[in-house]
């Protein structure tokens, strides 16, 4: 089985991983453009228009479009023909504002924006770490927006049940300091810092507690080595959402960015599969979804 898996994979990918065009180093991009909003900060994007369902990524904390996945997947959606969008939260990567002024609901918000007014039709969403967490509150608001789910080391209310784990000393310190200094390897202090506005606001968010009635095809890749959320988080993901229609992948060697070749070429393979499924149900099956 994993033999005839490795064979079905290649067919799907090989022809993405190796384009003449990246051979050559030459590499067409979408440009960036700027969504203006009332009273809200402009959102960075990049568009590719193409056949439906359509794809949208959803980056991590701190994170923005031009990571690998984001990148790759553009490439991979460009081969099939298929429209894709990858964008920047506010006070994020080319989008304005400042970070440490944004919330869980406000990156919500920049979400169903992208999904009412910046993309047509039933997309799959791609959610990496905290985008997992906000794909979704996306699916819960936007139902008939989403075809399909794809999580990538889904962090789903990972910022609130990682503070309720300290002990209760540290959390009485970091109610009375205002903020959370949250340990990471992914910039040079070491830590984000996170107010305490800002947990209390997430907790408004938290979907683990209940049935999530989500009922689209969902696809969640998850590394055993993932030492920022463990894979477990995926595991009760799966076990909350209503639909039928529900795959967990582990990657035993992956970790938390699964951002390695053979990582990205899972998440492909796993996309190409989900619009083979949803482009046989044909128009009138794509109208529900």
């Amino acid at each position: 089985m994993i033999r005839n898996y490795c064979k079905v994979l290649q067919k799907h990918v090989w022809k993405f991983i190796m384009p003449p065009h990246v051979a050559t180093g030459v590499r067409q991009k979408t440009t960036v453009q700027f969504a203006t909003r009332p009273d809200l900060p402009k959102l960075a994007y990049r568009k590719l228009t193409g056949k439906s369902p359509g794809v949208v990524f959803l980056p991590g904390f701190a994170s923005n479009m031009g990571g690998q996945k984001a990148e790759a997947l553009e490439e991979f959606c460009k081969s099939l023909g298929h429209s894709y969008l990858r964008f920047d939260y506010s006070g994020c990567g080319s989008s304005e504002g400042e970070m440490a002024n944004y919330s869980i609901g406000a990156w919500k918000k920049d979400v169903l924006f992208v999904l009412d007014e910046l993309v047509e039709g039933p997309q799959i969403l791609v959610g990496s770490s905290m985008g997992g967490w906000l794909m979704l509150l996306a699916a819960l608001a936007r139902p008939e927006k989403t075809a399909a789910l794809v999580g990538i080391s889904t962090a789903a209310d990972h910022f609130v049940t990682s503070f309720k784990t300290l002990p209760i000393e540290t959390k009485k310190e970091i109610e009375e300091q205002g903020s959370w200094k949250f340990p990471t390897k992914y910039n040079e202090e070491g830590f984000y810092t996170l107010s305490v506005n800002f947990l209390k606001e997430a907790e408004n968010h938290c979907v683990l507690q209940s049935p999530l009635p989500v009922t689209c095809p969902v696809r969640l890749i998850h590394g055993v080595k993932d030492c920022d959320v463990p894979w477990h988080v995926s595991i009760q993901v799966a076990e909350r959402v209503l639909s039928n229609d529900v795959d967990i992948i582990l990657r035993n060697h992956g970790h938390h960015r699964m951002s390695e070749k053979d990582d990205i070429k899972l998440l492909v393979y796993t996309i190409d599969d989900l619009i083979d499924k949803l482009t046989t149900l044909g128009r009138g099956g794509m109208d529900q979804l």
